[in-house]
Parts: C-alpha cells; sequence; structure tokens
C-alpha cells in the first residue's frame, strides 16, 4: 500500500517536470492529497532539516518607491467587497457621478474597471472636500496614482521593489519530493521549480530513492518588514543515489537568465525527457516484446506513454517536421528532425497539430493523445533515434544546451562563486550541528 502511494504520488507530482508547467497548483494538490490518503504514522523521527534564517545579499534593483502621499489632504480608504464597482465605492465615499466619468475617461481609467476583493481605492479630498487624488492600490507593489488636473485627471504607476533576502532550506527525501519539500518549509512554487532544474538530469517518478536530499537558497521577498513571497531558486543541490548535481542560476548581458553547473554547462538538455506531462508507463523499449494485438515476439523499439485521450503531446526538441500523416498500424502520426542526428517519432495521435515541412520549436505543441491505429486504449508511443538506430528514451543521454559563451565565463565565475561558497557554507553548518545532536554511544 506504501509503495502504490509512494509511486501514484511521483506519478502526479511529476505532470508539471519540465518548466514551464501549467495547472501547478492542481498538480501539487492532487500529489498532496493522493499520498495523505494512503500517509500512516511511522513511529521514525524526520530526517528533514530546515534552516529559516534569512540572510542578506546585495540585489541590482531599484530602491523602492516611496509612496509620497499629499499630506495636505485629507484621506479616506475604501476596500473593494464582492460585487463593488467603481461607482458603488465612489457612493459610498460621497463623491458624485460625475467625479466616477471623469477619472474613468482619463488615460489609464479603464484600469478600475476591473477591481477585485481585496483591493483598495484612497480617496485624497481638499479643505474644500473636492477630490484631488486617488490611488488606486493593485498590490503591495503596484499602486495606480490619479491626480485631478482641471476637469480632468492625470495617471501615473507607482512601483515598489521588494527587499531580497536570501533564505536556505534542506531536505531529505523519505517518500516523494512534494512530501519531502513541505517537511523543509518549501513553498510549493519553489518544489516545483527545485524539480524542473533537475529533471533533465532526474526522473522524479522512477529515479529518486529515500535517502536521497537536496539543499538551496533562494530569495525571500519581504515588503515593509513583511514576508511577500518566494523568489526564484540562486542555487540548488540535488544528490540522487548518491550522486551529487549542483545547480545556479546566472542571467547574462543580454538579461537572460538560466540555471547552469558551476563549469558553465547548462541543465537543460536539447530535448525532453518525455514529451507529455501526464502519464504512465505502459510498456517499455523491448526488443523481445510479445505485441499486445499480434500475439508475437516484435521488437518494441519506443516507449508507451499512457494517458488520457486529448493529453498534449509536445515537440521533445526543435526541429523540423519530415513527416505527418495516418497509417494503418501507426494510427495519426508525426516525425520531427532534429539537425542531421536525431529523429523522434510520436504515434497513435488522436489530432496533429503540425504539418509536414513545418518548423517547430522545444515543447511547442505537435499533437494530442489517442487510440488510431494498431492500439488497445489511448496511449502514446514514442521513438528516439540517433544516426538512424533507435535508442531507449528514457536512457538515452540527452544533448546538453548550449553552455556559457566564452565572452560570459568571467562574469559568469564571478557572479556564481559567492553564492556556491554560501551554499556550503550553510551545507557545512548544518552537518556540524546534526552530528553535534547525535547522541554518543554509552561506553
Amino acid at each position: 500500500m506504501i509503495e502504490k502511494a509512494r509511486k501514484m504520488g511521483h506519478f502526479f507530482l511529476m505532470f508539471a517536470r519540465d518548466f514551464p508547467r501549467r495547472n501547478m497548483l492542481i498538480v501539487i494538490t492532487l500529489s498532496g492529497l493522493i499520498l495523505l490518503g494512503f500517509s500512516f504514522p511511522s513511529g521514525e523521527k524526520s530526517t528533514t532539516t530546515a534552516v529559516s534564517e534569512p540572510i542578506p545579499i546585495a540585489v541590482e534593483s531599484k530602491p523602492a518607491e516611496i509612496d509620497n502621499q499629499n499630506t495636505k489632504l485629507q484621506w479616506r480608504t475604501e476596500k473593494v467587497g464582492n460585487g463593488d464597482n467603481l461607482s458603488t465605492l465612489y457612493q459610498r465615499a460621497n463623491f458624485s457621478a460625475v467625479d466616477v466619468y471623469q477619472i474613468s475617461s482619463s488615460p489609464k481609467g479603464k484600469s478600475l474597471s476591473n477591481l477585485y476583493p481585496g483591493e483598495s481605492l484612497r480617496f485624497g479630498t481638499d479643505e474644500s472636500n473636492e477630490l484631488r487624488e486617488v490611488h488606486y492600490a493593485k498590490s503591495l507593489l503596484e499602486t495606480h496614482i490619479f491626480t485631478r488636473q482641471g476637469t480632468g485627471y492625470t495617471a501615473e504607476k507607482r512601483l515598489r521593489e521588494p527587499e531580497i533576502l536570501l533564505a536556505y532550506r534542506e531536505g531529505v527525501i523519505q517518500d516523494s519530493l512534494y512530501l519531502s519539500g513541505k517537511r523543509a518549509n518549501l513553498p510549493d512554487k519553489l518544489i516545483m521549480e527545485m524539480a524542473n532544474i533537475f529533471g533533465w538530469d532526474i526522473d522524479f517518478v522512477f529515479d529518486i530513492r529515500p535517502g536521497d536530499s537536496f539543499s538551496l537558497l533562494y530569495e525571500d521577498r519581504f515588503i515593509d518588514g513583511e514576508k511577500l513571497s518566494a523568489g526564484k531558486i540562486i542555487a540548488a543541490s540535488f544528490t540522487n543515489r548518491k550522486k551529487t548535481l549542483n545547480a545556479v542560476r546566472y542571467t547574462d548581458s543580454n538579461g537572460t537568465s538560466d540555471y547552469f553547473t558551476p563549469k558553465g554547462l547548462s541543465m537543460r538538455k536539447t530535448f525532453l525527457r518525455t514529451p507529455l506531462d501526464i502519464f504512465r508507463i505502459s510498456s517499455g523499449f523491448n526488443l523481445r516484446r510479445k505485441h499486445p494485438i499480434h500475439k508475437k515476439i516484435m521488437a518494441h523499439r519506443g516507449v508507451d506513454y499512457a494517458a488520457p485521450r486529448g493529453t498534449p503531446v509536445y515537440a521533445a526538441g526543435a526541429g523540423k517536421v519530415i513527416e505527418a500523416g495516418y497509417s494503418k498500424a501507426n494510427g495519426n502520426y508525426v516525425f520531427l528532425q532534429h539537425g542531421q542526428t536525431y529523429v523522434t517519432k510520436y504515434l497513435h495521435l488522436n489530432k496533429k497539430k503540425v504539418r509536414k515541412g513545418q518548423t517547430v520549436k522545444q515543447k511547442q505543441l505537435i499533437g494530442t493523445v489517442g487510440s488510431t491505429g494498431y492500439s488497445t486504449g489511448p496511449h502514446l508511443h514514442y521513438e528516439f533515434l540517433v544516426n538512424g538506430v533507435h535508442r531507449n528514451p528514457r536512457t538515452v543521454k540527452l544533448p546538453q544546451a548550449k553552455p556559457i559563451l566564452n565572452s560570459e565565463k568571467a562574469a559568469f565565475q564571478a557572479a556564481i562563486t559567492p553564492i556556491l561558497v554560501e551554499l556550503a557554507q550553510y551545507q557545512q553548518r548544518t552537518q556540524l550541528a546534526l552530528k553535534e545532536n547525535v547522541p554518543r554511544n554509552a561506553n
């Protein structure tokens, strides 16, 4: 039962393995609910360690804008409730329909037509009780300022930059990545981001084992001394089956950010490990497989991913559509050529979303899961060919994306060195703390 729970939890978690993913919250919720439904008290103490102390980090950002409200005005705040609109808020604040018209017809006034519960409007009036300013707080970081000029209003958007602190977390895998991350007090967003970073090298459905571990440095965003949200992962480490992978975030001179190894190799690969999000493997790569329809030994030169009919199928890598058609055996199919070396094939599709000769990008929608051709149920048959030879898509070594450019190497090393040192220091502190807490054997 527990093994079933673990597998099911891993299955749902990896719906969102390749960054970015859609419907992350749904995936995470399903994973948590299912695993909790099978959980039981083990009687064992958690081996997860979490260090919550935020530490300062130098971040290049604009200084926080101060809300320079006019102190000569009298201010009143109206909070948006269910069913409220601009007119009802103005009525509660004792302003006329003319005031509503003047501000709604001003530049940027359309932003006031979509108010949501929890937002607020602040009205500033002069000594004659005439409306002079309206502040629309869309969030803690964004405020729209409307200032009366004659019979109309001018508008400006005022932004505040949050204070950025760096925080550290680490954990040990006991069951699923998701539950282990939650025990380390990681928000859902960071758990999925960590899975996305390492998902090119680690199959979080099949590869992770109890005892694997992770640690990461990430941004915590604060406003007025209160935590706003978690930001980006700055550096991360994951040990899987005693092999440790390290990743660090770097923004190049063009403003493009991504994750790299300390040597400057991209964490991304030229190909996705799997070309769909929702799946279970119904038939693996097997050159001696007995065919379920023909009932004889026939080589199975790909992997079958069972998934609901209509599940999106993506291009595993950038390339060109060399075939897109229908055959009795393959059903609806799409073949992609990736340079001179690689070909990927997608069979039994319900619908094709590309045509022959079309150029596609990695993760572009090319079809949906179906059961066309020789098929016993909805699934994707996926093949991966290297120089015309079929390889197991689950185990074939995937080529890496482009590394750090030579022109960026010096800046890259200068940027990542202090971050990696910080990560190593926190890891060492935690290990020392664990050793000090281990009881000595009685003599």
